[in-house]
């Protein structure tokens, strides 16, 4: 069986958004749903991929009482891992609706601004804050955030222009209550 999207988690997350996507090393993992990974143990794999042949858990008829998903769906409220996992439920509810395809759509314009934000403001050690930002922001704000640093960044060192869009992630966070960090 060939698997798609390989690049969304069967259980909604995105991989794209992940740091450990945007590795630079030999440890940089190509996705949930990628060959290496798929040999890696998880309960998701087993089930969805290998035993129903389907590649998101919300796809299962199943979906509404598997206790499995249900339990990680819980957990994603309160807790993160090395992904963010705070927009997990709008994911899941996006795929539903639209599909995978809309969805991969809507992570592959994220993604490319995550990317410009790593290329231009990233000292180093802002990865997973950028990820969570990434993932959190609204496109549009997203858009509005990398277009304001880069006019407040514009001649200064890596180190300054990270600064920059620290301070204005934090801004845009405290409006609208959002939480860039991943909640342990």
């Amino acid at each position: 069986m060939e698997i798609g999207y390989t690049e969304i988690g069967i259980c909604g997350l995105s991989c794209r958004l992940c740091p450990a996507y945007h590795r630079e090393t030999k440890s940089k993992c190509h996705g949930c749903k990628s060959e290496h990974r798929m040999g890696a143990p998880c309960p998701f794999h087993t089930c969805a991929v290998k035993k129903r042949r389907i590649s998101f858990c919300g796809f299962c008829e199943e979906n509404s009482t598997c206790a499995r998903w249900r339990k990680f769906r819980e957990l994603g409220k309160q807790r993160d891992s090395i992904v963010c996992y705070q927009r997990l439920e709008n994911n899941i509810a996006f795929i539903q609706k639209h599909g995978m395809e809309e969805f991969e759509k809507q992570l592959k314009i994220r993604e490319r601004l995550l990317r410009t934000i790593l290329a231009e403001f990233n000292e180093g050690r802002s990865k997973t804050l950028y990820c969570i930002a990434a993932t959190i922001l609204d496109i549009e704000e997203l858009e509005s955030v990398v277009e304001e640093a880069r006019a407040k960044a514009k001649g200064q060192n890596i180190k300054e222009k990270s600064e920059v869009m620290h301070s204005i992630l934090n801004e845009v966070a405290e409006n609208k209550n959002y939480s860039l960090k991943l909640r342990k």
